[in-house]
């Protein structure tokens, strides 16, 4: 009897649950869109069961379509968007608040008055963040404050605080666990990443009682049991990783040094740094990559806020084309130098800017400028966005010599070309392009036996195409320096 690990990559827009065998490859996939809320202009939430109920529909597609027995499920391993947050009863495990997602920037005040009171330089050298809404301790910080009863149900000990994965994996247990992994903790602004621990003043500063909190595990743990009535029998839960650094372990950068970029919603070029912590002058972020039997690796990274999400809005806000796959047709019907410019600031600008009031804006149109135009300029702002976090690492003193690429765009072949052209760097786009889902397929089966060791993982990962830089270099500076005077026209 054929034996899997069932990998849950809980994303932004959507859900997906996929099947991997023993050797890493995917069996089966299923995947499930659910509503992105938006109550006021930077304000974005999911409803809780939305995403719950995408999580399961979508794993028990997966198992009846390959009519499998529960019991060849050997292990379950969980992928998660960052940093959205969550508060629920403990008593009921119904959530107090819609969950606040990463996107949202409805505590930039907050922020600006944290920023004003200095208090930046301790935050960053405990977590290795910068302060923004961005991360999870003052989206708590505003539940707490701005939800009736929040405060008083937490001081009854009946509120807990979770992540993405921390939600799901309460739910599969029926509240019998309330951990999360160290990769997740890194990305809340209340955990001390030399340390491993919660800090005392960060808490103490955002008003948060630790007994909400998760217990930190390893990425590759003994989480607790998928509940038997889920999918007929108990699972053991034994990976976890938030997705930007589950998506590094599936591209199995092991090594310092080693880098990979994930095209999802927003993009995330992450390089590995060992056991060193690096702490970037250029404000990028340092944070925890993946921990193994209590060791720490870290990792530098850079966060774009919109990259697969621009083509969303050109599909789902303002109808230009009719599906995601539209974009390299259009964009190749374009001429490269067209001279549009497209910042997708919807929800201001991340790394290395860090502006969050900046909008998004079109910059260059002409009576020429036609559809095909502006979807090349999406595609292309997703690639300088790249490059400014290149930059940014070149000028802490690493060089992003080749890359490892991933998520939805990817798939996209012009996109993946005119980004080795603007970067000028070998870009390497292996055989599975859902790497976060492997990432964490690769952290389960590492704890259930499936998997020997990390040298084990790196000789299952496989190449696809590796594309070379094909742009000349003036054209390539020149297209470069109309996207920076681009964003200084829409950014403080």
């Amino acid at each position: 009897m054929e034996e899997y690990i069932l990998s849950i990559d809980q994303g932004t827009t959507s859900s997906r649950a996929i099947l991997f065998d023993k050797l890493g490859r995917i069996v089966s996939s299923a995947q499930q869109e659910f509503k992105q809320i938006y109550p006021k202009n930077g304000w974005v939430e999911h409803q809780p069961d939305d995403i719950l109920q995408s999580v399961l529909s979508t794993c028990k597609e997966v198992l009846n379509n390959n009519q499998l027995k529960p019991k060849q499920i050997l292990s379950i391993g969980i992928s998660n968007q960052r940093e959205t947050t969550l508060l629920w009863r403990k008593d009921t495990g119904q959530p107090i608040y819609n969950a606040i997602v990463w996107q949202d920037r409805r505590t930039s005040d907050f922020c600006n008055e944290l920023t004003e009171q200095g208090h930046a330089q301790y935050i960053n050298d405990k977590t290795g963040l910068l302060i923004d809404p961005y991360f999870s301790a003052t989206k708590i910080h505003w539940i707490l404050e701005n939800v009736d009863g929040a405060r008083a149900l937490a001081e009854q000990g009946n509120l807990v605080f979770g992540t993405v994965d921390t939600y799901l994996l309460w739910h599969f247990t029926q509240g019998q666990s309330h951990y999360t992994d160290a990769t997740n903790a890194s990305r809340t602004m209340l955990y001390d990443i030399k340390q491993g621990c919660w800090d005392k003043k960060l808490l103490e500063l955002f008003n948060i009682p630790s007994s909400i909190l998760p217990e930190v595990l390893d990425s590759s743990a003994d989480f607790g049991f998928c509940a038997g009535e889920i999918f007929g029998t108990e699972i053991p839960i034994q990976g976890i990783a938030g997705d930007q650094q589950a998506a590094l372990f599936g591209q199995t950068c092991f090594q310092s040094g080693m880098s990979k970029s994930t095209y999802g919603t927003g993009c995330f070029l992450m390089i590995n740094t060992g056991q060193e912590i690096l702490t970037s002058r250029n404000r990028l972020l340092s944070t925890i990559a993946y921990q193994l039997d209590g060791k720490a690796h870290y990792a530098l990274e850079g966060s774009i806020f919109v990259a697969g999400a621009v083509v969303q809005w050109m599909r789902d806000g303002i109808g230009l084309i009719t599906c995601a796959n539209d974009t390299e047709r259009l964009a190749k019907e374009a001429a490269i130098n067209h001279g549009v410019y497209f910042v997708p600031a919807f929800t201001g600008l991340g790394a290395p800017y860090w502006d969050p009031d900046a909008r998004g804006a079109i910059i260059g149109l002409t009576r020429a400028t036609g559809v095909n135009e502006i979807v090349s300029a999406g595609l292309q702002s997703v690639c300088y966005q790249t490059r400014d976090l290149q930059e940014a690492m070149a000028k802490d003193g690493i060089e992003v010599q080749t890359m490892r690429v991933d998520g939805g765009m990817a798939v996209n072949q012009w996109f993946v070309q005119f980004l080795s052209d603007t970067l000028a760097i070998e870009i390497d786009k292996p055989t599975i392009i859902e790497t976060s889902a492997l990432g964490a397929a690769y952290l389960a089966g590492l704890k259930a036996g499936v998997f020997e060791s990390l040298e084990h993982i790196q000789s299952l990962w496989q190449s696809d195409v590796q594309l070379q830089p094909l742009m000349p270099e003036n054209q390539r500076e020149k297209l470069y320096a109309g996207w920076q005077s681009a964003v200084r026209r829409i950014s403080s």
